[in-house]
């Protein structure tokens, strides 16, 4: 009788655990199944702000910090109050806000509180280092460049003479900070559609609708040797995904260079970024990702995040060639005929030399 009690406790560990286990759905090959809706939006940034410590803070503390959001960290007058005033008008050209409140603040829905991760309330995606600052190479050549990108948005000083001048975005072909790899919170339309087979991952994007496709190999080994040729640079990055017992586990390498320069975190042509998907609960997915960078990044670097359900996905009526593309070029080509006849004119009173 000795000698069963270990069997015998082994086996009441085994049926007690059972109800908790099967609270994650799974597929029919036994896989957790992360089908459905889902939404990861949140006031939570990349890296933690300067004036906070510490990477969890308590519930009062999490609604201090989400209570003071500001888009693009301007504050509009009655924000979040669901008004829109009509006759507002656009900001000046030049103003330091042009671009991020071009239109008013009811638009906006990022999401109303911390990220709340494990059971935490998260200051920052970035989980290491411990300070939640990404470590960079080149933080002051780093810094430089952000403001250099943001200053075409922000600002509306841009030349914008051609078509490929403005950014992914305006172009309504990638947000990169969304879609990923590297899936993070943005200032709407926070919701992913996850769509999953024996073999393939389709997560389907809200904003701008973008689909990432991602191959399901048997192993890790056969995955990062199914990755294609170094010389194609995709949307999205080269991804190929394996199981790890429960976690769905995603490589991105070659992230298109276009897409590298202005994703939320930059990344050179050699950066590669893994992510990994492990459903905790009906109602939870735990998501992590970490990047190898040594051109970038003195070191890897690793953040963290969870998707909740949503109840659908919803239409983003952003396309390529757009109204606002047609207005781009129309005002471009206009300069252009201005600065023609202004030589024009100077020739002929010169006596037409």
């Amino acid at each position: 009788m000795r000698m069963l009690k270990p069997a015998l406790a082994a086996l009441v560990v085994v049926i007690m655990a059972a109800p908790a286990m099967a609270q994650v759905p799974r597929t029919r090959d036994g896989k957790p199944d992360l089908t459905g809706n889902w939404t990861n939006a949140s006031v939570t940034p990349l890296t933690r702000a300067p004036t906070i410590k510490t990477l969890v803070v308590g519930e009062e503390e999490a609604k201090r910090i989400a209570s003071g959001y500001a888009v693009g960290g301007i504050k509009e007058e009655g924000y979040k109050t669901n008004y829109s005033d009509p006759n507002k008008g656009a900001p000046p050209k030049g103003g330091k806000d042009f671009g991020i409140q071009a239109y008013d603040s009811f638009w906006w829905d990022p999401g109303t509180s911390l990220a709340l991760v494990k059971g935490e309330y998260r200051t920052s995606y970035v989980v290491d280092p411990p300070s939640g600052q990404l470590p960079f190479v080149d933080p002051v050549g780093q810094e430089k460049a952000r403001l250099a990108n943001r200053e075409r948005y922000d600002t509306g000083n841009a030349a914008y003479e051609g078509p490929e001048d403005p950014t992914l975005g305006e172009r309504c072909i990638v947000f990169p900070p969304r879609s990923g790899p590297g899936m993070l919170s943005s200032g709407y339309n926070n919701n992913s559609q996850f769509v999953q087979t024996p073999d393939h991952m389709v997560i389907q994007i809200e904003q701008v609708h973008d689909a990432r496709i991602v191959p399901i190999f048997e192993s890790a080994e056969k995955a990062k040797a199914g990755h294609k040729p170094a010389a194609l640079h995709p949307w999205f990055g080269d991804s190929v995904g394996w199981w790890e017992g429960d976690t769905f586990v995603v490589e991105s390498t070659n992230i298109h260079p276009e897409q590298a320069e202005a994703h939320g975190f930059p990344m050179s042509p050699k950066g590669v970024i893994t992510e990994r998907f492990t459903r905790t609960s009906e109602k939870d997915i735990f998501y992590e990702f970490s990047v190898v960078d040594p051109a970038t990044y003195t070191q890897p670097w690793k953040a963290e995040s969870s998707f909740y359900p949503a109840k659908q996905l919803y239409e983003y009526a952003c396309h390529e060639g757009n109204y606002g593309m047609i207005g781009i070029l129309a005002g471009a080509r206009e300069k252009e005929r201005r600065a023609a006849a202004k030589t024009a004119k100077v020739r002929t009173a010169k006596g037409g030399q």
